[in-house]
């Protein structure tokens, strides 16, 4: 079933824009996001996302995507949806909050003909939380040969 998450996030970021407030996105740190660890407090980071803080913004259905600005060095930062604990107005606290959802591992797709009982090796095909590497990378996309598995 289709997730609601992405669609509230995007309807409180915009109303928050539309009447003049300051959308704040708290974040729960995986190793799934990559965001500046220096900013993570108690396992979680809040974000500025109004539009003059940041740039290329993508509230996408499974990542969020942008860059911004932390003590003066641009950064490019991202995050599945399913880490996305809250959005809310700074001016007065109005928003929502949300459950956390651990990312769903990726795992290859076997063939047919090679139908064997389980996998034993998951591979993921995002970056650790920002550890210092490139920061140019692009936002992870899942590749055609893996499939989700719950």
């Amino acid at each position: 079933m289709l997730s609601t998450k992405p669609y509230l996030i995007r309807a409180l970021w915009q109303w928050c824009c539309d009447a003049g407030l300051t959308p704040y996105l708290t974040v729960f740190v995986d190793e799934h996001c990559r965001v500046p660890l220096d900013y993570v407090q108690d396992g979680s980071i809040t974000l500025n996302l109004s539009p003059s803080a940041t740039g290329q913004l993508d509230l996408g259905n499974e990542w969020i995507t942008l860059s911004a600005r932390f003590g003066g060095v641009p950064r490019e930062l991202f995050f599945p949806i399913g880490s996305v604990v809250g959005i809310f107005a700074r001016e007065n606290g109005a928003g929502m909050e949300f459950a956390y959802e651990p990312t769903v591992e990726l795992v290859p797709v076997q063939s047919t003909l090679e139908a064997q009982p389980a996998l034993s090796a998951v591979e993921t095909k995002h970056d650790a939380v920002d550890s210092g590497g490139d920061k140019s990378s692009p936002k992870p996309s899942r590749p055609p040969h893996l499939q989700r598995i719950k």
